[in-house]
């Protein structure tokens, strides 16, 4: 979107971390979530006492996350041609796994580091656990996301046009201000503003879950080349991730997840890896309390220079 878009007219803007992709039931739970308002979730495990920041971790003064819904490894390397150039001139993590189907758990894990009894994309939820963006802000650091096709800052519905709650975890935490839930076209050109972390949620189709991976990675690559280049010059990281595979695909529930920055070793990352262990890295990068499984989790080492 022109949101996205520097004003030097260049590549668009890529911003990332981390794109999660799921929900091949996703539609059925849609429904659900209109017919049914589920009550407030008790958090099943507390976060660890904050550390320092761990030696050896990189701290980035901006990370992009982007999530991206249902599709499996292989395909996803196979055809989306941006992706694989963000594999080539950064990481791809080749043995990334999601924790279960369909795609809100997936989310849940990743943002608060625990699925919180939810097994289903039913809507909505609150949850007075804490979260990854609380744990920021808890720390004198910032945090914003930005969803495509959102009506508004704060929106507190299932959905509207192209935009599904259930892929918006921050939108459930009762530690994350309303206002920090953003659209798309409020997201700054000027990457210099961006928070310490952010998200990036794409519409149902451009996180490929309605519509076709190449027409996904085409918006994508308009929307994250500016930022995926301006990363690799100024101490910034975009994580790119899915959410799970195929519900009826790859029965290792393997996704594609890429990482681009200064402080990334390009090449492929074969180090186990899940949605626990991207929440227990950015923790650790910025000396966060370890939330829920992220505390059994190893933190990404391999990713990273060493020069």
């Amino acid at each position: 979107m022109d949101g996205l878009r520097r004003p030097s007219g260049l590549l668009a803007a890529v911003l990332g971390l981390v794109v999660l992709v799921g929900c091949s039931t996703g539609d059925a739970g849609s429904g659900l979530a209109a017919s049914r308002a589920a009550g407030p979730s008790s958090p099943t495990t507390s976060p660890s006492p904050a550390p320092a920041p761990v030696a050896g971790l990189p701290r980035p003064d901006h990370v992009l996350v982007v999530v991206l819904e249902n599709k499996d490894q292989d395909e996803v390397m196979a055809d989306a041609p941006f992706l694989a150039s963000l594999a080539r001139s950064g990481a791809s993590l080749t043995d990334m796994h999601a924790e279960t189907h369909p795609s809100q758990p997936n989310y849940l894990a990743l943002f608060s580091g625990d699925t919180h009894g939810v097994t289903d994309d039913s809507c909505p939820h609150t949850f007075s656990a804490p979260s990854l963006g609380g744990a920021l802000l808890n720390a004198g650091l910032t945090f914003t996301a930005w969803s495509e096709d959102l009506p508004e800052a704060g929106f507190a519905g299932c959905g509207h046009d192209g935009y599904a709650r259930k892929h918006a975890p921050w939108a459930d935490f009762t530690d994350v201000p309303g206002h920090l839930h953003q659209p798309l076209t409020a997201m700054p050109t000027d990457f210099t503003r961006l928070p310490t972390v952010s998200f990036l949620i794409p519409n149902l189709c451009h996180d490929m879950h309605d519509c076709s991976i190449a027409q996904g990675d085409a918006w994508l690559r308009d929307h994250l080349a500016g930022y995926a280049a301006w990363a690799r010059e100024h101490n910034s990281l975009l994580l790119v991730t899915f959410d799970e595979a195929e519900e009826h695909g790859d029965p290792q529930n393997r996704i594609a997840t890429f990482a681009v920055g200064q402080m990334v070793a390009p090449g492929p990352d074969p180090e186990p890896a899940d949605h626990y262990a991207l929440l227990r890295t950015l923790e650790d990068a910025y000396g966060l309390p370890r939330l829920g499984h992220s505390a059994d989790a190893a933190p990404l080492t391999r990713l990273w220079r060493t020069d």
